[in-house]
């Protein structure tokens, strides 16, 4: 399986999803105090990444 940098940027967008749904489940569900909202953060500081890395498939 051939991997060029399209297919690493699409990899590297999905895990970075999966991660950042993570921390925000993490953030709502497990935490109740101040530290869920620092986990919700940083989730969507994830999604945030994850919607550059994907404007990045084919111009880089």
């Amino acid at each position: 399986m051939a991997m060029n940098k399209n297919t690493v940027l699409a990899w590297a967008t999905t895990i970075m999803i999966i991660v950042g749904l993570g921390l925000i489940a993490l953030g709502a569900f497990r935490y109740d105090d101040v530290a869920g909202w620092g986990f919700a953060a940083v989730g969507i500081g994830f999604f945030a990444n994850a919607w550059v890395f994907n404007a990045l498939k084919g111009r880089v």
